[in-house]
């Protein structure tokens, strides 16, 4: 009777995990068995017979009969005498099969069992959970906000697992409520002890792909293909389209009437503007449509040197140039990062020009590689913006910015 009520109780395990019936009769075998190797030595001459839809459990052992003073191993050997309490019929040699009742393994070893039952359960449901997620990596998905921390936000996805949102993978603009949807890809999926961990993300260039995959019907459908993206969350995008269908413009495919298809994506990632450009293999054109808004005039392509990014010396108009750099020297990043060159901008008509480089006496590094990270690397760019404009665009205090143009000037004018 104990065993039934053992077995009933370990079923119930079955319905609230949705283990199917071969596996639960694997877990509570293995289960079973740990504690008989435990309670006995060794559980090779044990039978067990379960049935846990029924509630049913045997547990036979199987001894061989042995002379009487001959036991050496009382788990897998009985003398005869014993043997024949059991059965007077048993001979030397015979097999005895005896059923061991739960009672005889202890009360201790009971509880050790039910919760080792549970840890199996566990491990294997986790196990399913990390399968199943693994193979969702880089896809789109949404779950609802559960809790807000400081740090990240903890989702549930309607089958009740946890993702997790951190800082670094949101949008800077992104709030979030408790109990609303909020939409991601899943970025990674690893396991922490047993325990699986789920990582989501908004920041990730895939996100965006994935966005025009579910917005824009000719992307999905392969017609047009996304060939490179490059982000800033949050703020700026570029992103290179193509097609093979002559027939098929796949920019303006891409934006729509009025920028139609295109605003669902720019809202959900919090006004991020989105260039869309014409993909091509010839690097001049690409990196022409690359830094758009600007019209360069013409460019020169470098050689890459050992494992750094080729260069390209790109010459525009001076009117030109803060399109091409772009507020906080954005557009230009993103179009580096687009292209895989290192793109350095020349004024076309400006013959003498020094590189800021060239002021590394006067003007120290740190400040000199604040003009480059946005892309001004020569005294005239420095000069050609006014004061204003540089403080916004740099972390430089307005007295460091009026010091270095009066370095330029005076280079200039001697």
């Amino acid at each position: 009777m104990e065993n039934i009520a053992l077995i009933e109780s370990f079923s119930e395990f079955k319905d609230e995990k949705s283990i199917d019936r071969v596996t639960l009769m694997a877990i509570l075998e293995e289960v079973f068995r740990s504690a008989l190797k435990r309670k006995f030595g060794s559980d090779d001459n044990f039978d067990i017979i379960i049935n846990p839809d029924k509630g049913d459990l045997e547990i036979w052992r199987n001894r061989i009969v042995v002379e009487n003073g001959a036991v050496e191993d009382d788990n897998e050997e009985i003398s005869l005498e014993e043997a024949q309490k059991i059965e007077p019929d048993f001979e030397v040699g015979e097999e005895v099969s005896e059923e061991v009742k739960l009672i005889d393994l202890g009360r201790r070893s009971i509880l050790a069992l039910r919760q080792n039952l549970i840890s199996k359960i566990h491990e294997h449901d986790n196990t399913n959970i990390f399968k199943h997620y693994k193979e969702l990596e880089g896809e789109l998905y949404s779950a609802e906000v559960h809790h807000v921390r400081h740090n990240a936000v903890i989702l549930l996805d309607d089958n009740g697992n946890e993702l997790v949102l951190p800082k670094s993978e949101q949008i800077r603009s992104d709030f979030f409520r408790k109990g609303e949807s909020v939409r991601g890809i899943i970025k990674n999926v690893e396991l922490r002890g047993n325990k699986p961990s789920i990582i989501l993300s908004r920041t990730a260039p895939e996100f965006l792909v994935k966005l025009f995959e579910q917005e824009i019907p000719e992307v999905f459908d392969g017609l047009i293909t996304i060939e490179r993206v490059a982000r800033i969350p949050g703020e700026k995008a570029k992103i290179a389209v193509d097609s093979y269908d002559d027939r098929i413009d796949p920019v303006g495919a891409c934006v729509g009437m009025k920028g139609s298809r295109i605003h669902g994506i720019v809202r959900e990632l919090g006004n991020e503007n989105i260039d869309v450009v014409n993909y091509t293999k010839i690097d001049e054109q690409f990196i022409k449509r690359a830094l758009s808004p600007a019209k360069v005039v013409s460019l020169k392509i470098h050689e890459a040197v050992g494992d750094e990014k080729p260069r390209v010396d790109v010459f525009l108009k001076p009117e030109e140039v803060s399109k091409a750099i772009g507020k906080g020297g954005v557009n230009i990043r993103l179009a580096s990062q687009l292209t895989g060159y290192e793109i350095d901008v020349q004024r076309e008509g400006v013959e003498d020009d020094v590189e800021l480089t060239e002021f590394s006496d006067e003007i120290e590094e740190w400040v000199i590689n604040e003009f480059k990270n946005i892309g001004l690397d020569t005294a005239r760019s420095v000069l050609d913006l006014d004061l204003a404009e540089l403080v916004k665009r740099t972390d430089l205090e307005e007295e460091t910015i009026r010091e270095v143009q009066r370095i330029l000037k005076e280079e200039f004018e001697s």
